[in-house]
């Protein structure tokens, strides 16, 4: 039998890295092996000389590489919803668009999910995540078409099924036919992790269970919900501590905040992240701290609904694993993830308490890669450049009028211009080249977007 063909190699050389290892080591100029779907070797100067079958060279003067970038909380479906209720706070911003949410459907769900990939992968983002928890009646697999937009990026993928089952009747805000039973959602969320979830080390496809919201789902269904997770061996997000609204809520209803509320209900431990995080005291840092639970930072969705400015820099000290998210595109209108690396370290600064010295550049970006890669539970995996690690990376230009007069790409990067992608790999497979993307057709998403985005206004509208 003939022995199998080695894999092929890329080789990257020339350019500035940033590893985002444990040592955060960094190259002025370097090189970056690739073999198959694996990092072989990172290293200073040129790549070895005698490397044989490189299948493809790479000079990436004046570039910086990093790890791709990984996004751990959003809600693609809102793509098609982005400009509506400009200036309101959560709670009103949630009246104002569930009754158009709770009329999507898969067609509306698939283009959506392919117009708020495209926008991630264009800018540097390799790991997307989505937390999808709208499911109409009659409203097909919203899970499948979801999951086959993110397999047709290239981008490795977790998709949080989420679920609600308190609606307005039960003093939620969600329509009443836009929820789904306690039971049915349970049993939905256990069908889509046996059809999709993948637990291999480089896995493209996992699923979370994803309750909404403390406020939108019944305690029942967060009870069960983390030990079906925990019965699977996956995990576990939601929504936590996002408004005063919120906290006034739980304390009301059930007599405790959100953190401790979570904690009665099973949900804190290193298998949990929740999105924003942003009304936290002294104690629910330590107890996410203690329990390892990570966050999610959305620091454009707070500032676009007026949530507040989350405590990143006393979680971090902490030991909190955080990461960084897009959020929904209904609340940041953008949809790149590249710009929260900038926006992290500007808004924390804001915060009287911590001031100039709240973030680094180059802890927003340990955020945004390695960060997010932990929060993801991945961390053995993706999110810095090692050996052994899959191939997951960037290279940002970084020599055009936007960022050449800046000595310190890291710098460069976070704080200045949206760099432009060169290249971006997944699993050693090239995703973006250029700025383009190269396994879907842009000007098509963006029409097919409209279409839908103008669909569903109209069946709102006749509703």
């Amino acid at each position: 039998m003939a022995a199998p063909a080695a894999a092929p190699r890329t080789v990257i050389e020339n350019c500035a890295i940033a590893t985002v290892d444990a040592g955060d080591t960094e190259y002025a100029s370097g090189h970056i092996v690739v073999t198959g779907n694996r990092i072989e070797s990172v290293g200073p100067g040129k790549a070895p000389g005698n490397l044989d079958n490189v299948a493809r060279r790479v000079d990436a003067s004046g570039h910086l590489a990093t790890p791709g970038l990984v996004n751990t909380h959003h809600h693609f479906y809102q793509w098609i919803t982005r400009g509506l209720a400009t200036d309101h706070n959560l709670f009103d911003w949630l009246v104002a668009l569930y009754p158009t949410w709770a009329r999507i459907d898969e067609q509306m769900a698939y283009s959506a999910a392919q117009g708020s990939l495209a926008m991630m992968a264009r800018g540097g983002v390799t790991t997307a995540m989505d937390h999808h928890y709208v499911f109409p009646k009659g409203s097909g697999d919203l899970s499948g078409a979801i999951i086959r937009a993110a397999s047709e990026m290239g981008v490795r993928f977790t998709l949080a099924r989420g679920s609600m089952d308190r609606s307005r009747k039960d003093g939620g805000l969600p329509p009443d036919f836009a929820v789904e039973t306690l039971d049915g959602a349970l049993a939905a969320t256990e069908e889509t992790i046996d059809r999709h979830h993948d637990a291999s080390f480089d896995a493209m496809t996992q699923i979370a269970v994803a309750p909404c919201s403390p406020f939108s789902v019944s305690t029942e269904l967060l009870r069960q919900g983390a030990e079906l997770a925990r019965r699977k061996g996956v995990r576990l997000h939601t929504h936590g501590s996002e408004t005063v609204e919120e906290e006034k809520f739980c304390h009301e209803l059930f007599g405790m905040g959100p953190t401790r509320y979570f904690e009665s209900t099973g949900w804190l431990g290193e298998d949990v992240w929740m999105a924003h995080c942003v009304h936290m005291n002294d104690s629910d840092v330590e107890a996410f701290a203690r329990t390892r639970t990570g966050v999610a930072h959305c620091p454009s969705s707070n500032a676009r609904l007026g949530a507040g400015i989350a405590r990143v820099p006393d979680m971090l000290r902490a030991g909190v694993p955080v990461g960084l998210g897009v959020d929904g595109t209904a609340s940041n209108e953008s949809g790149e993830l590249h710009t929260e690396l900038r926006n992290a370290l500007l808004v924390n600064r804001l915060d009287p308490r911590h001031r100039e010295a709240a973030l680094t550049a180059r802890q927003a970006l340990r955020l945004g890669t390695y960060g997010g890669a932990r929060v993801l539970g991945r961390a053995s995996q993706i999110g810095s450049l090692e050996q052994g690690k899959l191939a997951d990376l960037v290279l940002w230009k970084l020599d055009t009028l936007a960022h050449a007069s800046i000595a310190d790409p890291v710098a460069a990067l976070v704080l200045g211009a949206a760099a432009p992608v060169t290249l971006s790999l997944v699993g050693g497979e090239p995703v973006v080249e250029n700025g383009r993307l190269l396994k879907a057709d842009e000007d098509a998403i963006a029409r097919s977007t409209r279409s839908q985005a103008q669909r569903l206004a109209r069946i709102a509208a006749q509703a």
